[in-house]
């Protein structure tokens, strides 16, 4: 559960342009937007590490701080640098704790390694990887969990199986596939020979590869 808050001093910022949010990047901030509950949205600058902490627990309801004020908020949604990884700007949505929101919360597969199907060589699939909830905001969970270890090759379990915390209520089907266990896939004797001559051309050509390069050496 998201039980505990997170506090995340912020600056306002006035935007001006890409420019801006380049040089604030370069000094180790992050550019955002705090909207919600009937106030004029508010651009800010926030520490990047101050927001990695921040945002280590999914679902956390953060206490924004701005100029001595805070209020109750919740990450809207994050855009992170495509081959970094790192976040690049976030949009945080004030919260009423004592009002339900809706949050996408990530499904946990458990006891996959002890499914009889994956033993006996199936392949575990998970189709589904989110779900829908709605919840008070401290009760958002950091994860939804479903028990895949009696799964053998050729079954499945829905999200009607999911371990659901009080106080939360999943919004999507319940009868959504969220994991299979799959027959292991056989080559035919054609992919195999496809395969060996496959090898074999790589072989060849490494060895005139090789040859090459010897003669040029010399």
């Amino acid at each position: 559960m998201a039980d505990q808050t997170q506090t995340l001093n912020v600056t306002a910022r006035t935007p001006e342009g890409s420019r801006s949010t380049r040089r604030l990047r370069r000094q180790g901030k992050v550019p955002g937007v705090l909207y919600g509950r009937g106030v004029d949205p508010l651009p800010f600058a926030v520490d990047a590490r101050e927001l990695r902490h921040a945002l280590h627990a999914a679902g956390a309801v953060l206490d924004v701080t701005v100029d001595g004020e805070s209020t109750p908020a919740v990450l809207k949604e994050a855009q992170r640098h495509p081959l970094r990884g790192e976040t690049t700007h976030v949009d945080l949505l004030r919260v009423d704790l004592t009002k339900p929101i809706q949050a996408v919360v990530a499904i946990e597969l458990t006891g996959g390694d002890e499914a009889p199907g994956v033993k006996d060589g199936g392949i575990l699939d998970q189709p589904t990887r989110e779900v829908n909830v709605e919840a008070l905001p401290t009760d958002i969970p950091e994860s939804i969990q479903i028990d895949v270890s009696a799964l053998n090759i050729g079954d499945s379990v829905t999200l009607a199986l999911a371990k659901v915390p009080g106080g939360v209520t999943v919004l999507d089907e319940q009868d959504a596939v969220v994991a299979s266990v799959l027959a292991p896939r056989l080559q035919t004797e054609g992919e195999e020979e496809e395969g060996i001559e496959q090898e074999t051309a790589v072989v060849g050509e490494g060895e005139s590869d090789e040859a090459g390069e010897d003669a040029g050496d010399e």
